[in-house]
């Protein structure tokens, strides 16, 4: 037998970007999705700036796929995280990753219901719950607040913390309303704030969509969810797809044997996988550059992320593991990037860049700054480096 192929960090970084739509862009925004298998969602900002990185995608572009079209859609699912989906992928989040989030947040929301003695059985007072709110959107789709204003329940209040500094019990609407999200009785439907404002009109999913996504088995979803990272994200560690996927190592394990992952070796020895089908060396795509928004998937896409990020670790992501707006040039992290009060952006290098580099991100900080048109976005996951930039003035 043969020994397993060493994809070195060089090979990892070409793939990284002709996969990611980013040294070859892509023409739409559901391609832009496909190209890092979802989009990050937590921010509804970030969505229409990681669709512009990998295309050009306009703020209307991006509105047409998540409201109009349909093509995109969005989904909470691998650690309780928000995703914009291709509409297509969802049966496969449904029935794995997002169907393990829900099963985990009814169990908590049940306990903590029962502690703060609202119910004697706190997964029957959530079924119930959500039961009642699942008919109310039914009968009219509505924002949190609009719920919480016909329901008077969702005002109970769950989950004090007196050793968290904004410790202290909160509603439970916003919880009740993760359960129905995550197992897809739901969807967020129109938005009722601006582009960089999450206030979802809840809809109820049969509403949103013309053919409901039947969710697969919980074994074909995570197979099939694994099989799309490998294709983007490949070649990873078993490490990196449980981060990925918020699974445990048996389904991670099952669903690789499942799809045929090839092993490889990474330059240090490490054993990793390839899609059956993109087992082929990738050549170096040329040079290239973006800027990509915090929480990018470029980003947050691996546990091990040493052969893009190098020595930045402690200036671009937080304590929580969160990843701020990034700077790259030829498939390395080599910066972050922040805004003035005009609008404009502004790069922090985070090493010392040739002359070619310098200028190609400068290019693309021209570009997005046309691109915002004044807009400036505000993200709770800031970079180190740019919160060091701000406190200096």
């Amino acid at each position: 037998m043969s020994e397993p192929r060493v994809v070195s960090d060089a090979e990892r970084r070409a793939r990284l970007g002709r996969r990611h739509a980013l040294a070859e862009s892509v023409d739409g925004v559901l391609e832009a999705a496909e190209s890092v298998v979802c989009l990050h969602a937590t921010e509804p900002a970030s969505v229409y700036l990681s669709a512009r990185a990998r295309g050009g995608a306009t703020r209307d572009d991006v509105s047409r796929a998540l409201y109009d079209d349909r093509s995109v859609v969005r989904q909470l699912a691998m650690r309780r995280t928000v995703f914009a989906f291709p509409a297509d992928l969802l049966p496969a989040v449904r029935g794995s990753a997002a169907a393990r989030v829900a099963a985990q947040q009814v169990d908590r929301l049940g306990k903590e219901v029962q502690a703060a003695g609202h119910a004697r059985d706190g997964q029957a007072w959530v079924r119930e719950t959500c039961a009642e709110v699942l008919a109310a959107i039914r009968d009219e789709p509505a924002t949190t607040v609009q719920l919480r204003g016909r329901i008077p329940t969702l005002d109970l209040r769950v989950g004090a913390d007196s050793g968290a500094k904004w410790g202290g019990p909160s509603p439970v609407a916003p919880r009740v309303l993760t359960v129905l999200a995550a197992d897809g009785s739901v969807v967020r439907g129109e938005n009722a704030g601006g582009w960089k404002t999450s206030r979802p009109v809840w809809t109820a999913v049969e509403d949103w969509l013309a053919a409901p996504p039947r969710p697969l088995p919980e074994a074909e979803g995570y197979a099939a969810l694994v099989a799309a990272w490998l294709l983007r994200f490949g070649p990873g560690t078993e490490d990196d797809v449980v981060w990925w996927l918020g699974a445990t190592k048996a389904a991670v394990r099952r669903a690789l044997a499942d799809v045929g992952a090839v092993t490889v070796h990474l330059g240090d020895g490490t054993p990793a996988y390839l899609h059956p089908d993109d087992v082929a060396p990738v050549t170096d795509p040329g040079p290239w550059a973006a800027l990509l928004p915090g929480l990018d998937p470029s980003t947050m896409g691996w546990k091990e992320r040493a052969f893009y990020l190098g020595p930045h670790r402690e200036q671009v992501f937080d304590r929580n593991g969160n990843g701020g707006a990034t700077a790259w040039w030829r498939g390395r992290i080599v910066g972050c990037w922040t805004q003035r009060d005009d609008g404009s952006v502004v790069l922090l290098p985070l090493e010392d860049l040739s002359a070619r580099a310098s200028a190609a991100l400068e290019r693309e900080a021209r570009r997005l700054t046309q691109w915002l048109d004044g807009e400036v976005v505000r993200s709770v996951y800031t970079a180190p480096a740019v919160r060091a930039a701000q406190r200096e003035g």
